[in-house]
């Protein structure tokens, strides 16, 4: 579904002084505002009950920069391969993780295990018995490898059709439905694996949803949970509610409605006195702190419409092809033009952004109606701080990789 385009006016005049002064030689970069992030990971966090537990998903955004951003307002993190366990353990040695995510390897799960992780969202039976055959072989680790069942609970029909990516409600590689969720609890119930205890269940079923219906589901994963919980006769300590939560690229100036979602949270909580409740965004935690920032190389006119063709592309900010939309952008003019040849120039009028890539897929916004346009322009693509550049096809024509900067903190700034 292509989203209509809206031009940012301007990005805040500190953020666009800080694009305005790249140096040439640096377009395409990532521009990463960590004051902004931090600012925005507080209210969040301010939003929450107290005992909602806030966790963050670093394949959001594993920059070990906004990793640290994070971190004062993060419970924990939640790491989906072996990869990231390792990468998330480095930059933040001292900080809880969380193991999720589908096919874990043996490699994976004793590698996680031997650096002491200290929870599992366990997705298969398959997987709770590698988990228990790896646990038992490591006798000398403290403490018992908590484990959180990953289930896939039927919901209220129409519930998870607003979310852009659905996950669970229905047919789903992603955790267990019923039977395998009872058959798993039994595993870890009958005392055949003492070195794993039952800490909770997990859910996460859609993404891209808004905060009403977020809850809503919320509510019925908890309802499920319950019911779970009462036919096995047991006490559950926590429950991840997982992420979700909408970030709108047609409408960059609206925020997923944290103090409405930690109203509802709140209440979930006050039922379940013993229950800690969890969340882990990701794109809604990082993706506002990021800029795209390029220039533009052509303006081209064929047959009525008009293209803008830019350093870079969708092999270095892929968001856009993946989910198909446009991606929210502002035109910083530039009034020099070091060339001896014309500049081309396009506008006034709706302008579709390509980039360098040999495929018509290359489409980083469409009929965008700008003012004006004219090559050796900037272009500033807005909520490129998650699923960005790190889901991107880097290497595809072998561009150079853009630059990457940080606003605010100790040795930042372009």
């Amino acid at each position: 579904m292509v989203t209509e385009p809206r031009v940012l006016t301007a990005p805040e005049p500190r953020v666009r002084a800080a694009l305005d002064g790249l140096p040439a030689g640096d377009l395409p970069a990532y521009v990463y505002d960590l004051t902004g992030l931090a600012a925005h990971a507080a209210a969040v966090r301010a939003a929450l009950p107290p005992r909602v537990e806030l966790y963050y998903a670093a394949k959001a955004n594993p920059e070990p920069r906004v990793l640290a951003a994070l971190a004062p307002y993060a419970d924990g993190f939640e790491v989906a391969s072996g990869g990231e366990v390792a990468h998330v353990a480095a930059a933040l040695p001292a900080h809880p993780l969380a193991f999720g995510g589908p096919g874990k390897t043996p490699a994976e799960i004793g590698a996680a295990l031997d650096r002491g992780v200290g929870r599992f969202h366990v997705e298969s039976p398959h997987e709770l018995r590698v988990l228990a055959h790896l646990s038992a072989r490591r006798p000398g680790a403290s403490g018992p490898v908590r484990v959180l069942l990953r289930f896939n609970p039927a919901v209220p029909e129409g519930l998870l059709a607003s979310g852009a990516l659905a996950m669970g409600g229905g047919p789903s590689p992603f955790g267990m439905d019923p039977g395998d969720t009872d058959a798993a609890i039994r595993m870890l119930t009958d005392g055949s694996h003492p070195r794993l205890e039952l800490t909770g269940l997990h859910a996460h079923l859609a993404s891209g949803l808004a905060a009403p219906e977020l809850a809503a589901v919320a509510e019925a994963v908890a309802a499920a949970a319950d019911a779970l919980a009462r036919r096995h006769g047991i006490a559950l300590g926590e429950l991840n509610l997982g992420g979700g939560m909408r970030v709108d690229y047609g409408d960059p100036g609206a925020r997923f409605d944290w103090a409405a979602y930690g109203a509802v949270l709140a209440r979930i909580a006050a039922r379940h006195p013993g229950l800690v409740l969890r969340v882990e965004p990701g794109r809604a935690l990082t993706a506002y702190c990021g800029w795209y920032v390029t220039e533009v190389l052509d303006v081209k006119h064929s047959r009525g419409a008009q293209f803008a063709v830019v350093r870079g592309g969708t092999h270095h900010l892929r968001t856009p092809a993946t989910r198909g939309h446009d991606q929210p952008c502002a035109v910083l003019p530039v009034a020099s033009w070091p060339h001896p040849w014309p500049r081309p120039e396009g506008g006034p009028g709706p302008v579709t952004f390509v980039g360098q890539l040999c495929t018509p897929k290359d489409v980083l916004a469409r009929d965008v109606p700008v003012a004006g346009l004219r090559a050796g322009d900037r272009v500033a693509f807005a909520l490129a701080g998650a699923y960005a550049w790190n889901i991107s096809h880097h290497d595809f024509l072998m561009h150079p990789h853009p630059a990457v900067h940080f606003l605010d903190g100790p040795g930042s700034g372009p």
